[in-house]
């Protein structure tokens, strides 16, 4: 088996399942419980919030955890939106979220508030100077993701910090599910960032925790009420074995994000090479510093990108669409079609994303069996 489709989700670390299993056998009270095992839990919560912190650069009462990216995601916007909503009610966010950015923006404007969608090019890329014609004296808040997971681009995020930096009144969001361990955190994260989302399955971590960066002395109104957890922001009692098991898989990651790009990036150099004089091929994800290293979408033309995952799939290879959480529904194409793909190409795009247990030997597997796929089809559309 060949497992490509590391953007959806990662398989979890065994040194990671061990903590998670770890912690839910001998640290199971709540963190909340005033006796000793439950401050027992405590100290732990707070260890691997610290923890995290310290690999992001931040402070431990800036990191809030959550089940996944979509609520970090969900809490940043809409409660920074309703939060600074006497101020103003315009919001900027691009034309190439996720679905969980996407839609939030999309409740808010259903309720009142103006939303402006930036545009992007030919490589899924906004221009900052659209951002600063866009910012009026009614802006609040300005939401841009550091990775797009259809296609890896990377965002100008540091230029639009620069840009924001005149208006220190303005929320400034990133989401960077896709984007922590890509040795690319420098392009991504800023001090200007205020608030930030990530997800914990796309590192080698359990399902079911998000995390959201919340700089000090900005203010949210919490998304679920309830006791009080996570300082009031984010009420329920805290998934401490994920939480822990979290913590570990992002120092493990951490530790060889340099060696793991030059992994990624060799993987999908190699397939690039295979693909990119073949006719009726599209590369949406160049080799370039302004992609992420392990995102790798392309289409076929003449075959739709579902039936390319089924027959894959049936070969043991799996990948995606161009992205999971739209594969099965009819929108699993809006980056490249808010790039003005053609509709027969971006319907005809899968998405490979590697990872660094991926190897260049699956590389080639991958190159033989799509090569025989390639020809059958290329033969039938008249590629040739």
């Amino acid at each position: 088996m060949i497992y490509f489709d590391n953007s959806a989700t990662t398989k979890i670390y065994p040194d990671v399942l061990e903590t998670y299993n770890k912690v839910s056998e001998e640290i199971w009270a709540n963190p909340s419980s005033l006796h000793k095992l439950g401050d027992r839990a405590h100290q732990l919560l707070e260890a691997s919030r610290k923890q995290i912190a310290d690999i992001l650069g931040v402070q431990s009462h800036e990191i809030f955890f959550t089940s996944g990216g979509s609520e970090s995601n969900n809490l940043a916007i809409k409660e920074a939106a309703w939060s600074k909503k006497e101020f103003g009610r315009h919001l900027i966010t691009t034309s190439v979220e996720h679905a969980s950015v996407r839609n939030a923006f999309k409740h808010l404007e259903a309720r009142g508030f103006r939303v402006t969608y930036l545009p992007v090019d030919e490589e899924g890329r906004i221009n900052p100077n659209d951002l600063k014609k866009a910012l009026d004296s009614d802006t609040t808040l300005v939401s841009i993701m550091g990775v797009n997971n259809e296609i890896g681009t990377i965002q100008p995020i540091q230029a639009v910090s620069k840009i924001l930096e005149a208006y220190p009144n303005i929320v400034f969001h990133v989401d960077n599910v896709q984007a922590f361990g890509k040795d690319i955190w420098q392009q991504v994260f800023t001090d200007r960032v205020d608030l930030m989302s990530l997800s914990a399955h796309k590192y080698h971590a359990p399902r079911g925790v998000g995390i959201l960066f919340k700089k000090s002395g900005k203010m949210l109104e919490p998304l679920i009420d309830g006791g009080g957890q996570e300082k009031g922001l984010r009420s329920g009692t805290e998934n401490l074995p994920a939480i822990a098991a979290t913590a570990k898989a992002m120092r493990l990651v951490h530790e060889k994000e340099s060696i793991n790009y030059q992994k990624e990036s060799a993987i999908k150099q190699k397939i690039i090479d295979y693909l990119k004089d073949k006719p009726g091929i599209t590369i949406f994800s160049p080799m370039q510093a302004d992609f992420a290293p392990h995102v790798l979408t392309f289409s076929l033309l003449g075959i739709r990108g579902e039936t390319l995952v089924h027959t894959l799939e049936s070969k043991g290879i799996y990948v995606s669409t161009t992205s999971a959480c739209a594969s099965k529904t009819s929108d699993e194409a809006s980056t490249l079609a808010s790039m003005k793909v053609d509709e027969k190409v971006a319907t005809s795009a899968i998405r490979l994303s590697f990872d660094a247990s991926n190897s260049l030997a699956e590389a080639d597997e991958f190159i033989d069996v799509f090569d025989k796929i390639y020809h059958h089809f290329a033969k039938v559309n008249h590629l040739k």
